[in-house]
């Protein structure tokens, strides 16, 4: 419609609000071990075979590709009925066969708003729940796949892939779409018909563009207003928090009632080299077998391999075409390739290098990066043959210089002899890290923005840190997503949109212990009881960037990692649970400076009352303490609640830079099972340093639980 239109709409009776459609993006197998899933949790949910059992986790994303082993129910116990959950199972158009299977419990698609819109294409997209994606199959499997299901790949077996919560359900909403993406409309459609169909779980691995535009705050864009009806109706959700990092205020999640979950980079690491006939070791990036025997081959430059003039035309060095190439000159050789603007945009990949040397006869392959492109992200792909991605462009430099050093030419400039020799190493094995977990560099960072201006809020950002870089997971095969995967079963694939179900799956685990547990309370459990050290017993870290765009790692903030990375095992008997119901999401709505009462009761469908009068943003009890101006001094309360059997004592300590005071009152308390207690901390500015400071309350149980909560916050005169 015309924006007339919509203003005429706006007054019409019975129409609350208008909002003008925007579009979405998607936020693009070792993870349980690391994790430690097989050892520590499933064990007390009655083992992998039911973990997350009865749980529905409802996926609004991509689809599904049911027939792959992560979702099939063949060789498993037989599921039953879940009597509560009341989704349809649409039937695929071409093979008349339903999408569900008992371990798939329902299947919709929702296109409406992009047909609307004139994006949706019959002939490219499937009008039906089919993954033509693979994001939706990948994030599915994370949070829900089978337990133990081979991932093979060029003949080699990379691990056993399994989900967080293998027996949970899986409902699938899908919204995204190969062309175009999905619209906000079609989201909040889907997810309130997963509402109402009862799932006990939303898994988001999308997010809008960019902060809302028509409302007066973040906290009230469609995504949230809709995921608020979600809580309301005891959906937990987690959401991820985007991929604009490592720069500050990029978030895509930004409300207290959402799981925002950054993504991080675990253990498990692809590395690989090559070793040069003068006895350089140049190292790379390459999930590859080994040169033949291990030994050296002669090396041959694309450049030196063009069959005539005419492949000028086309960008032959990138090694897309193996036509453009002489198969006599490279058969037997390495193929060394250069790394162009093509692989960035999408229309070059490794897979198809590797599909030219192998047609070519080549013994392998090697793509050498010589200019760099700040901000890529450079992922190692499993290729069959041997092949290595060289991303230092002072390693490339050496090995051209070697190259050219070693090459026969005639007065002409053409090669007439290759004496170059290069071997490549074996990269299958991943080599494990104790510097894990890290805040990948990609992951969205804080602080979180209460309006369109980018003002700074008084709710910390993002909650909690999953694993998110190189995930294992399934795949479809007519997945379009990932050219590297193109046709492939399982892919390796790195996002934000991958660390959301980690811990949709695992809010799974908890749901299945406690299932009367508030979504806050879940929340509350993972929070608390995540860790702030690696595995090495240091500081997390976060990936950064110096001046100059050259990685590197510094201490994580909260802004980095939320309360720290999520430790399941903790999380499923953290002690004290902070709690917050729906009305006191409504009075934190309604506290927030200039914020429009009447579109809050529009929107939120619950009005302020006298009860919100003098109420903060930062009042709201949640497991985080955020004040974005610190004028003098604040006191801030927060109630604690018993999830334990036991009553326990708790010591409570503070940890705060000099230029803020904190002050936590009681020292101890005890808290009886089922009680609440409340804390006040008193917090003073001391200094204006025009920074934020980061520090936490820690209460120790006798019982051994132990309970942290981030406290960050910013002193102004």
């Amino acid at each position: 419609m015309s924006s007339l239109q919509a203003e005429f709409l706006r007054k019409a009776p019975g129409v609350k609000h208008v909002e003008r459609d925007m579009k979405i993006q998607k936020l693009t197998t070792h993870t349980p071990q690391f994790l430690g899933l097989p050892t520590g949790v499933w064990p007390t949910g009655g083992g992998f075979d039911r973990a997350g059992e009865d749980v529905v986790i409802g996926f609004v994303d991509s689809g599904i590709y049911p027939q792959h082993p992560s979702f099939s129910s063949h060789k498993t116990d037989p599921y039953g009925p879940v009597p509560r959950y009341k989704g349809k199972c649409e039937m695929d158009p071409v093979t008349r066969r339903s999408f569900c299977n008992g371990k798939i419990v329902g299947a919709q698609h929702f296109a409406k708003a992009a047909i609307a819109a004139g994006a949706f294409n019959p002939d490219i997209e499937f009008a039906s729940p089919l993954d033509g994606d693979g994001h939706g199959s990948h994030t599915a499997a994370i949070a829900a796949g089978n337990n133990g299901i081979p991932v093979r790949m060029h003949g080699h077996e990379f691990g056993k892939a399994s989900g967080m919560a293998p027996r949970a359900r899986i409902a699938v909403y899908k919204v995204l779409y190969r062309l175009f993406g999905g619209y906000v409309a079609d989201v909040v459609a889907a997810i309130d018909q997963a509402v109402q169909d009862g799932v006990d779980i939303l898994n988001l691995s999308v997010g809008p563009n960019s902060p809302p535009t028509a409302t007066r705050t973040t906290f009230l864009n469609p995504f949230d207003a809709t995921l608020l009806s979600a809580v309301k109706a005891g959906v937990f959700v987690a959401q991820a928090a985007g991929n604009g990092g490592p720069f500050p205020k990029t978030l895509v999640s930004f409300s207290p009632w959402i799981t925002t979950v950054a993504a991080g980079v675990d253990d498990r690491r692809y590395k690989n080299h090559l070793t040069l006939g003068n006895g350089k070791l140049l190292s790379g990036l390459g999930v590859s077998p080994a040169t033949h025997g291990n030994k050296s081959f002669s090396l041959i430059s694309a450049a030196d391999a063009l069959l005539g003039s005419s492949a000028t035309k086309y960008s032959a060095l990138d090694c897309q075409r193996p036509e453009l190439l002489n198969k006599r000159k490279v058969q037997g050789k390495i193929l060394l390739c250069g790394y162009s603007f093509n692989y960035i945009s999408g229309t070059a990949s490794i897979k198809k290098v590797s599909q030219t040397a192998k047609s070519l006869g080549a013994a392998g392959f090697i793509v050498a990066v010589e200019n760099s492109y700040p901000g890529t992200k450079f992922d190692p792909v499993p290729v069959s043959i041997p092949g290595i991605l060289i991303t230092d462009v002072s390693k490339t430099t050496d090995l051209i210089d070697y190259y050219n050093s070693s090459t026969v030419r005639d007065w002409a400039g053409r090669a007439t002899g290759f004496k170059a020799l290069v071997g490549i190493a074996d990269g299958l094995a991943p080599t494990l890290y104790n510097s894990a977990p890290q805040v990948a560099l990609f992951s969205s960072r804080g602080p979180n923005v209460k309006d369109f201006s980018f003002q700074d809020a008084d709710v910390l950002k993002p909650d909690i840190l999953a694993p998110g870089n190189l995930i294992w997971a399934a795949w479809a095969p007519n997945g379009t997503d990932e050219s590297n995967y193109a046709g492939e079963g399982f892919a390796m694939v790195s996002g934000t949109s991958m660390a959301a179900p980690h811990i949709a799956g695992i809010a799974a685990l908890i749901k299945q212990k406690n299932p009367k547990w508030s979504p806050s309370a879940i929340k509350s459990a993972l929070m608390t009881t995540a860790n702030t050290l690696d595995k090495g017993s240091h500081p997390l870290r976060a990936q950064q960037y110096t001046a100059s765009e050259m990685m590197t790692l510094s201490r994580a903030t909260p802004f980095d990692c939320g309360s720290g990375a999520v430790d399941p095992k903790a999380a499923l008997d953290p002690g004290l649970v902070l709690d917050a119901t729906h009305e006191d999401y409504i009075t934190f709505l309604c506290s927030i400076p200039d914020v429009n009462h009447s579109e809050v009761s529009n929107i939120a469908g619950s009005s302020c009352n006298s009860s919100s009068k003098g109420q903060r943003p930062y009042d709201l009890n949640i497991p985080s303490i955020t004040i974005s101006q610190l004028r003098g001094t604040e006191t801030v309360k927060r109630t604690v609640t018993s999830v334990s059997k036991e009553t326990e004592t708790y010591t409570i300590m503070t940890r705060m830079p000099p230029e803020i005071a904190l002050d936590v009152t009681p020292p101890a308390l005890t808290v009886l099972p089922g009680a609440s207690r409340e804390i006040t901390a008193t917090l003073t500015a001391r200094s204006v340093t025009g920074t934020y400071s980061f520090g936490e309350i820690t209460m120790k149980g006798d019982q051994g639980h132990l309970v942290r909560i981030p406290v960050v916050a910013m002193g102004f005169k």
